[in-house]
């Protein structure tokens, strides 16, 4: 399938903005031409909202977003092609010695075909309103309990950090790059003033995803759907945990609009 110009796709980006469409971008590889649409997707909505001064934030938050779940998915695959199990401690190890070493852009290219032959896209769904602007990225694949052990680990480390650079410098030979690219949006969106609440991750079976979801206010009077969450747990006398297992008892994925491929 031929690729979009650059004038088709804003033509298209806008008219979903326009009835406030969720627009989802599907991609094996972020090429130049994956990127060009990354950006024209975040720069059509916060025109849109008048809020292009959050563009940096936006653009360079969902594009980390969007390497990170290609390289959780070269992680994938590798375990997959070497007969590695992950519940071993020894083949876990050996699996993330390897995947340290292809984490470069030329091998992540090479990668390509096998993502699509194991069906391990990565989709990134941008949904909005004047008030908020939510990017959801997911891989088709749940968390291992080893995986989201090491990611909170660093996400509850990074807490000691004020910038990027103190954080590089402490985990520049981490072995696991995936956990790493996460927690520098965290430390990204602190350093720009908006809550490390915004930025969520979850791991689900039923619906064999992992998703890292944004949540961007783009006015000063939104209230955060945490907030809103501790809001009604104080209000209903429920546990967090009680509250959440009856939002989940009754949650369904939510429909998504048109779909750009890059």
């Amino acid at each position: 399938m031929a690729k979009k110009s650059e004038a088709d796709l804003r033509t298209d980006i806008n008219k979903a903005i326009e009835i406030y469409q969720p627009i989802t971008f599907v991609t094996f590889y972020l090429s130049d031409y994956g990127e060009m649409v990354v950006k024209l997707i975040s720069e059509s909505i916060l025109r849109r909202f008048e809020r292009f001064d959050m563009m940096e934030i936006v653009y360079t938050a969902a594009k980390e977003l969007i390497i990170n779940a290609t390289k959780a998915n070269i992680k994938r695959v590798l375990f997959h092609d070497r007969n590695l199990n992950p519940d071993n401690p020894e083949q876990y190890a050996e699996g993330l010695r390897l995947f340290k070493d292809e984490l470069n852009e030329d091998n992540v290219r090479k990668y390509v075909p096998k993502f699509r032959a194991q069906n391990l896209p990565v989709h990134a769904t941008f949904y909005y309103s004047p008030e908020v602007l939510n990017i959801k990225v997911k891989n088709a694949f749940p968390l291992l309990p080893q995986e989201e052990k090491r990611i909170r680990d660093k996400f509850y480390k990074a807490r000691s950090f004020s910038s990027l650079i103190d954080f590089y410098t402490e985990y520049s030979d981490d072995t696991e790059g995936a956990g790493l690219g996460l927690t520098m949006v965290g430390i990204l969106l602190d350093n720009t003033g908006i809550d490390q609440h915004a930025f969520t991750l979850y791991s689900n079976k039923n619906y064999n995803e992992t998703a890292a979801k944004l949540e961007i206010p783009l006015t000063d009077t939104y209230v955060s759907k945490r907030r809103r969450f501790e809001i009604e747990r104080e209000d209903r006398g429920l546990s967090a945990d009680e509250l959440r297992h009856q939002f989940q008892a009754k949650s369904i994925e939510p429909y998504t609009g048109p779909t750009t491929a890059g």
